[in-house]
């Protein structure tokens, strides 16, 4: 039997041999220091868990919840885009609260897209941001975007050259997988692109609070007039370590929000609401649990980049998100982003996340996100160093 239409549309997933192979390794008892995914392993800030265990023991917050995000969700979301960018936003119309920012891309794309629709995305870049609308029968005009410039300058052609005219762009900064990251005058240029071209601007900013230099990164919502065409997804999953709490929300024009709230009332009922409510108690407390871990994925990222430097393999200093965006060595260039993570795997006990799983302009990269402790990366670079030291005659044949 032939596989579903919305499955052959989807290309062979290219993590799998990579996850294949670490399950493999870890079956046989091998440590593997593990920076393949993205998933934090910082503690959820106690206040936070507190106020969960508290509303779950209420019986009433056992019953199907709001799919829209309860208000008192929506209100704290308001309230932080207000503090955050100087951003007002009415909490009834302009903002939903979704399962993740992952779930609201992914639905986001069910509701604005008809089969055929093009849509514009950076290449490399977070996979749902392309097959998201894939599966809801949009086509994907690819643009290199190793930096927020290469994108903007893509544009002009992307759009002269799709039939029909895209829909929308996508942006994502700071970036996944590149952790570059853009200036409101990024934003300014973009939505007036939009504008042009009669184009919506769908922002993913799921690392807004993650930056180590600088100013904090801006919203495409900072833009004067940027809702008359803009929507940003962002989520609580990296700012308070809550990946697994599944809470992100999509905020600006209503037109786009409308349109999201319909498709999800018919397919869920919102998180569960004690994971709303802690939720609302993290946005609305005290935050100086969110510098706290910015400082720690900073240090990492000190001691990732110096230690790797040293072991012999020289990486570009991230200035936010929680990922270093690594090319190949010189000498595994030829190789390619699977072939290397794979080998550095078993050769060192390493896991990354080869740069062809983000697009084809990825694939002489590989990315290292910071969720492992400065002890477990020290010991990646002592492993790297031997690796380096002992493969890189064998990584020419």
């Amino acid at each position: 039997m032939s596989d579903f239409h919305k499955i052959k549309r989807l290309p062979p997933y290219v993590f799998e041999e990579v996850n294949k192979l670490k399950a493999r390794l870890r079956a046989k008892g091998v440590d593997i220091i593990d920076f393949g995914m993205g998933n934090p392993d910082l503690p959820v800030p106690e206040h936070i868990v507190e106020k969960l265990c508290e509303t779950a023991r209420k019986p009433r917050t056992n019953r199907y919840s709001a799919s829209r995000g309860i208000p008192g969700l929506r209100k704290a979301m308001a309230g932080y885009y207000d503090r955050r960018f100087g951003v007002k936003l009415n909490a009834d119309t302009q903002i939903v609260s979704t399962l993740g920012s992952k779930e609201g891309f992914a639905n986001l794309a069910q509701a604005i897209t008809a089969p055929g629709d093009t849509i514009v995305t950076p290449n490399p870049s977070y996979p749902i941001h392309a097959f998201g609308f894939i599966m809801a029968g949009g086509v994907i005009r690819h643009i290199e975007a190793h930096t927020p410039e290469q994108y903007l300058s893509g544009l002009g052609r992307a759009v002269r050259h799709s039939v029909p005219p895209p829909i929308a762009m996508v942006t994502c900064y700071p970036a996944n997988p590149t952790a570059q990251t853009a200036d409101l005058d990024f934003y300014k240029d973009a939505v007036a692109f939009a504008k042009k071209h009669d184009m919506f601007v769908l922002s993913d900013m799921a690392y807004s609070e993650i930056y180590f230099e600088g100013d904090p990164p801006p919203s495409v919502l900072q833009v004067e007039g940027a809702t008359d065409v803009a929507v940003e997804v962002n989520t609580l999953s990296k700012t308070y370590s809550m990946a697994g709490f599944r809470v992100g929300f999509a905020l600006g024009n209503e037109r786009l929000i409308a349109a999201l709230a319909r498709v999800k009332s018919y397919l869920d009922y919102g998180a569960y609401t004690p994971v709303q409510v802690a939720a609302a108690a993290a946005l609305n407390g005290p935050q100086d649990c969110v510098a706290e871990m910015r400082a720690i994925y900073k240090q990492r990222r000190d001691v990732l980049i110096e230690s790797f430097g040293k072991a012999g393999w020289q990486l570009p200093k991230p200035s936010a998100s929680m990922f270093v965006w690594a090319p190949l060595p010189d000498a595994y260039k030829h190789l390619g982003s699977v072939e290397f993570s794979k080998r550095l795997m078993e050769g060192a006990e390493i896991a990354v996340a080869p740069g062809a799983g983000f697009g084809e302009y990825g694939d002489g990269f590989v990315r290292i996100a910071l969720v492992e402790n400065e002890q477990r990366i020290r010991q990646a670079a002592r492993n790297l160093k031997k690796f380096l030291q002992s493969n890189t005659a064998a990584a020419a044949e």
